[in-house]
């Protein structure tokens, strides 16, 4: 028989694991183990190889002419859309540009640190530059390259030199003290270009103390001084050279590493839509100063002519899309208030003529609201109206508003001869006559007239006015 404690111990005995059983389930944490560390070693191995595996498909090519702006901006969004879509492997951003707005070259580096497909910088065909904000573009691509005859550089802000000039060095002390706050806010606008600039070299490991020296000095290089300062990394004379050339290099995008595979690659030519065109064309400071006045003026036909109709749509459709170009511009309001008051002064003094006073106030007002219509501070070009078209355009509203308009006036002002209104002052004879009211004859026709005077028939009359279908009219004398 069991004793007492006998069958706790037998329990016990029963639960605790066996040796062998101990055995196993180590063999299996080991096995659990190895397998845990094998998996990690792969995915460590195989990791790099994803990250760098290239897109298959064509290579996209776009170009950037001209004055970047907005348009510029919302192409190459455009471009790396499409490229994404396609399984791009990779993009060519061909560069000619003189610069451009500050605001809308932001958002293009944006877009190119933003792009998970590679984006080449290339300046090109042959005589191409990529001066001041194309300098930028070049700096952000991925990898950075130009055809032969060309050049880059002259990153200064245009506020601290324009072309033509040197522009200012690192300021004495006795200058900074004589400058004031207008020298503190040159300062700041310089050190933050330089520290924007020398921001992208160093993330794309190009020379950095030449990219700070393209801003302070507007130094410039060509494309082989290019190449050996490490500005940028190829020099090819066409889009199969630089295919070549790229094929095989390494760079890294906001997906990751990725080595390009470029060689014997179709090419697509990016074209921008018919409305980004259009916008090109009217954002344009000349043509949108043009399509201003064209719409001002075209309106102002028209109120004081009604129903012309032709003047009013041109002048609609004109001001529309200077409206439009406005917007998107730098546009300074207060230049624009200046143009306004300027065409209000030269119209007054075409309504009410006098000494000439308010119509060279109105050419002045003009002249200078065309001179700042848009905003210098964010734009790193001369980026403004035509002066010749400024004065041109003045001395052209002058005489159309003097001329032409006040003769529009005039004749509004002078009495209507058409329609029944040319009946008063008309002469007339009485056909049949009662008390103070009867029929006359005017111009061929008969027609119910009132009298305050006794008439008899025969009797010549004169129209002085008009109810409905009655004529007051009175004795001739």
């Amino acid at each position: 028989m069991m004793k007492a404690g006998d069958g706790r111990k037998f329990w016990m005995s029963a639960m605790r694991p066996s040796l062998s059983a101990r055995a196993r389930w180590g063999w299996l944490r080991l096995v659990m183990a190895l397998v845990y560390l094998l998996g990690g070693l792969a995915l460590v191995a195989i990791g790099p190889s994803i990250g760098q595996q290239a897109n298959n498909g064509p290579v996209l090519v776009f170009d950037v002419k001209g004055v970047i702006g907005f348009t510029s901006a919302d192409y190459l969004k455009r471009a790396v859309q499409r490229a994404q879509d396609e399984n791009a492997s990779l993009i060519i951003m061909r560069i000619d540009t003189p610069g451009g707005l500050v605001s809308s070259t932001r958002e293009m580096i944006q877009t190119i640190l933003a792009s998970p497909i590679p984006i080449v910088g290339y300046v090109a065909p042959s005589g191409a530059r990529a001066a001041s904000a194309g300098t930028y573009l070049m700096y952000a691509s991925h990898l950075a390259a130009m055809a032969p005859a060309t050049h880059l550089g002259a990153a200064t802000p245009i506020q601290m030199g324009a072309p033509g000039t040197t522009p200012p060095t690192q300021p004495s002390k006795d200058e900074k003290n004589d400058d004031g706050q207008a020298g503190a806010a040159e300062r700041k606008l310089m050190n933050d270009a330089v520290a924007y600039l020398r921001g992208l070299a160093e993330l794309r490991n190009r020379n950095a103390d030449w990219a700070e020296k393209a801003v302070r000095e507007g130094a410039t290089l060509t494309a082989n001084q290019a190449l050996q300062e490490n500005v940028i990394e190829i020099v090819a004379p066409d889009l199969r050279e630089l295919l070549a050339a790229v094929d095989g290099r390494s760079v890294t995008t906001s997906a990751g590493p990725v080595t390009l595979a470029t060689r014997d690659k179709p090419i697509i030519q990016v074209d921008p839509s018919w409305h980004i065109q259009v916008l090109q064309v009217i954002a344009d400071p000349n043509v949108a100063f043009i399509l201003l006045l064209i719409g001002i003026y075209g309106i102002l036909f028209e109120l004081l002519n009604p129903g012309a109709i032709f003047p009013g749509v041109i002048g609609g459709i004109s001001l529309v899309l200077a409206l439009t170009a406005l917007t998107v511009l730098p546009t300074n309001f207060g230049g624009v208030a200046l143009l306004l008051l300027g065409i209000a002064l030269l119209a007054g003094e075409a309504f009410t003529p006098g000494f000439g006073i308010m119509g060279i106030g109105g050419i002045v007002a003009f002249i200078l609201g065309g001179l700042f219509l848009f905003d210098p501070d964010q734009v790193d070009i001369d980026f403004s109206v035509s002066t010749p078209l400024i004065i041109g355009a003045a001395i052209a509203s002058a005489g159309i508003l003097a001329g032409v308009l006040g003769v529009a006036v005039r004749s509004r002002q002078r009495e209507v001869r058409t329609g029944a209104e040319q009946l008063i002052g008309s002469s007339g004879e009485v056909v049949q006559w009662s008390g103070q009211t009867g029929r006359v004859r005017v111009h061929g026709e008969t027609w119910g007239a009132r009298s305050g005077s006794v008439l008899l028939e025969g009797d010549p009359v004169v129209v002085t006015d008009r109810e409905g279908l009655t004529l007051i009219v009175k004795p001739k004398r």
